[in-house]
């Protein structure tokens, strides 16, 4: 079971400190893949697992975290199980048992550790809601995101804004939020509230300064806050757009969703995506230039044939 498995995964973590993917799937007789599976949905359940990058990297239980899981019952590790999928415990009616789960692990904590583990826990929420989007794979970045989370370290990471080229920025991570199976890195930059898709981090850097945050943080209500002003700023905007095939990956980045998807020819795609509103669809869509056409909506190809006009009257 994976349940079993799971359990397994912690305890070789506790006993022998940090492992590489490919040791512990020898222990476990899987596969490396399902090795970050199981590791997300550690994570996801709250159990400080983090990555350590480099030549002698590996994952590992954060410092301190000790903890007897022998003594879970079937439901209980099947809500620790559940944790780590696209559906909550809570949806699959084992909300209390996901409950009780995390109550032993706390409770199996040495003393000087048990406060730290509880703050620990408030910094991760996960959610079946999303903005617009459907799941998406485990981000590479994650491992170390959590870390710096977990212990309060300030990030420097290379985000893209809409429709422009990525650029360092230094954040102080307040929380992670997963919704539908995509990880949120809930951040304050310069003293501004900000929300990033870890799968748009294009890369991130641990910095030896503490993050400014204060002691608690509500996620759920956070997370609620900034779902409803994304949602009022604007219509999402379907576009049906021809990409050539190299650009498809920036496309699908800089989009929210992909509805659906076919090859034109040797060249080309076509792409049904979801955009939030009209600005991020003609920002994202004017810096593709020749690379990408928009066949629909009509409204979409007349604001960025007109902004094309205006640009060769420019430079005429």
């Amino acid at each position: 079971m994976r349940a079993d498995r799971l359990l397994s995964l912690v305890l070789l973590l506790r006993n022998r400190g940090r492992m590489s993917a490919s040791a512990l799937a020898r222990e476990l007789e899987v596969s490396p893949r399902t090795v970050l599976r199981d590791i997300d949905a550690l994570s996801t359940a709250g159990i400080p697992v983090y990555a350590e990058r480099g030549r002698d990297g590996g994952f590992e239980l954060l410092p301190g975290f000790t903890t007897d899981l022998t003594g879970l019952t079937v439901d209980e590790a099947k809500a620790l199980l559940a944790a780590g999928s696209a559906v909550t415990s809570e949806s699959l009616g084992m909300a209390p048992a996901f409950a009780s789960a995390m109550r032993k692990v706390v409770a199996a904590m040495p003393d000087a550790h048990r406060a730290a583990a509880t703050k620990v826990a408030e910094r991760v929420f996960v959610t079946q809601g999303t903005w617009l989007t459907d799941p998406e794979p485990v981000d590479d970045h994650l491992g170390l995101i959590q870390q710096a989370v977990f212990v309060g370290r300030r990030l420097s990471i290379l985000y893209p804004s809409r429709g422009n080229d990525a650029v360092w920025r230094v954040i102080d991570p307040q929380g992670l939020i997963h919704a539908a199976g995509r990880w949120y890195l809930v951040a304050t930059d310069a003293g501004r509230d900000r929300t990033y898709r870890l799968e748009r981090i294009e890369d991130v850097r641990e910095l030896d300064e503490p993050a400014q945050r204060s002691a608690d943080i509500d996620l759920a209500a956070i997370w609620e806050r900034r779902r409803s002003a994304f949602r009022a700023r604007g219509t999402p905007v379907v576009a049906d757009v021809l990409v050539h095939r190299e650009r498809r990956d920036d496309l699908v980045e800089r989009a929210y969703a992909v509805r659906s998807e076919q090859s034109v020819d040797g060249d080309r795609l076509r792409l049904e995506v979801v955009f939030g509103d009209d600005s991020h669809a003609r920002g994202v869509l004017w810096a593709f230039g020749e690379d990408a056409e928009v066949l629909a909506p009509d409204a979409l190809r007349a604001a960025l044939r007109s902004r094309a006009l205006r640009m060769a009257a420019r430079y005429e």
